[in-house]
């Protein structure tokens, strides 16, 4: 795993890696190992960063991208490629991040899970926060999951990697806790980490299915927003998300609204690549029928 660490995340320095029940676990849970009393979390993100605070009976306060904007915490979660809107951080994103940890003495906890999943395998590709921190992962947890790298849901299988301490400290609360993973899933999760090939070729299937979908979706008067990697396209036609949802629900065509993932994100739609290729071809030529009927009306 540290190997892996190394030359897929471009970790250096030292560092240390710790097998988690999934991710999810992980980030519910973490504020409360950390005894945090403020957590910052994005303001359009997966939900579980604010569950994990609200557990903790931390404050949780919503923040933009902007770290010279962010409040005193002592835990911040960043979220690159981010669910639901699948944008990437820049690398000044991520350095003016670690620059707040440093200065506020704060754990930065980078969610890295659609990691391996570009839009465009000659566009821009995502970077964990360990490689832009010259070596020094003090107080930086990068967080991981084989659920989606390897679509090992079912194993409950994800990893944090950063500083030694924190990770010590973690390791010892989830000990008494009873969080151990099992080795088996262990020495599957080595195995599949082993493994680029499989990676690359399921990240080829999702960028396909956003070639198909995507541009239906733009003809019915959708805007396609950031979607820049990851495994969902985040789009709006400047409406309610809820009109989104009935509209294309009406078609056939399942989606989440938006304001699932904060207040931020009401007029947006999260459609999601994890379908197969059939069901996802069929909701591109229904969304395209419907495109070329309102055009003629």
């Amino acid at each position: 795993m540290r190997t892996w660490a190394i030359n897929v995340l471009g970790a250096q320095g030292d560092f240390d890696v710790l097998p988690t029940i999934g991710s999810k676990e992980l980030i519910a849970f973490l504020p409360g190992f950390l005894e945090a009393r403020t957590v910052l979390y994005p303001e359009v993100a997966y939900p579980t960063y604010l569950v994990g605070a609200l557990l903790a009976h931390a404050n949780a306060v919503a923040v933009g991208f902007d770290a010279t904007t962010w409040p005193q915490a002592d835990l911040v979660w960043i979220n690159s490629p981010s669910n639901p809107t699948g944008r990437i951080a820049s690398t000044q994103e991520l350095q003016s991040a670690i620059t707040y940890g440093r200065t506020h003495g704060a754990v930065i906890a980078s969610d890295e899970c659609y990691f391996n999943f570009p839009a465009d395998e000659n566009g821009e590709k995502p970077q964990s926060i360990l490689s832009v921190a010259n070596g020094d992962n003090t107080g930086l947890l990068a967080i991981h999951s084989l659920s989606k790298r390897s679509n090992m849901a079912g194993y409950r299988a994800g990893l944090i990697v950063g500083d030694p301490a924190l990770i010590n400290r973690i390791r010892e609360i989830r000990k008494h806790a009873g969080e151990l993973l099992p080795a088996p899933i262990q020495a599957a999760m080595a195995a599949a980490l082993g493994d680029e090939a499989h990676v690359k070729e399921q990240a080829a299937r999702y960028a396909a299915r956003r070639r198909v979908l995507a541009p239906a979706l733009v003809e019915l008067g959708f805007r396609v927003d950031e979607t820049k990697a990851g495994l969902y396209i985040w789009c709006t036609r400047d409406e309610s998300d809820m009109d989104s949802v009935k509209a294309l629900a009406e078609l056939g065509v399942l989606t989440t609204p938006g304001h699932f993932y904060g207040a931020a994100g009401n007029r947006h739609i999260r459609v999601a690549l994890t379908a197969t290729d059939h069901e996802i071809a069929t909701a591109a030529a229904r969304i395209h029928q419907a495109a070329i009927s309102k055009s003629r009306n």
